[in-house]
């Protein structure tokens, strides 16, 4: 195979795609034929997606095995994600003398009015959180576009004072507003 612009690099940068990767050829999957004509390529293969989540569920495993966390969900985009990767987790703990206790709590974020992203961020199921107290928490997230999103929740979770704050998602780094000073 040619040279390909998938690679995985540092633990933590994780996958990076370059702008200009064409994707690879429809010609290699099978997809339902509902899809056939709104799809031109397939950028990230589901068995890539797969095996990211398992390295993902075992770095969280090295950092956090033997201490409980509580997940934190964050839906509607990140349910999927959240399921795989809390499986993984679980089925590691299965096959090792060390576990996590976890416990999953689900939120969700409203943000935009429409389409249109709004200044305001909506935290559903966030109402009480004290929880989180004294906790490791993990929030699990489909996509970070801005950050700005991010930087909100993680705002309101610290208000809770729990012991520590990580976050999984997909991050989307060209879209990152950086801080100007």
């Amino acid at each position: 195979m040619a040279d390909v612009a998938v690679r995985s690099v540092r633990r933590s940068v994780g996958i990076v795609m370059n702008d200009d990767w064409p994707g690879y050829s429809l010609d290699l999957f099978s997809y339902p034929a509902h899809y056939s004509g709104d799809l031109d390529c397939v950028f990230i293969p589901h068995g890539v997606i797969m095996d990211r989540t398992e390295r993902l569920a075992r770095n969280i495993m090295d950092d956090l095995g033997d201490h409980d966390i509580v997940v934190l969900c964050v839906l509607k985009g990140g349910y999927q994600f959240c399921a795989d990767l809390v499986e993984g987790i679980k089925a590691l703990s299965r096959n090792s003398d060390r576990t996590i206790p976890m416990r999953v709590h689900f939120i969700r974020l409203k943000s935009y009015l429409n389409d249109q992203s709004t200044e305001d961020l909506h935290i559903l199921g966030a109402e009480d959180l004290s929880f989180l107290a004294g906790k490791n928490v993990l929030i699990v997230e489909a996509i970070v576009g801005t950050g700005k999103t991010m930087k909100t929740l993680l705002k309101h979770v610290e208000a809770f004072r729990p012991k520590m704050i990580k976050v999984a998602g997909l991050d989307r780094e060209e879209k990152r507003e950086t801080k100007k000073e």
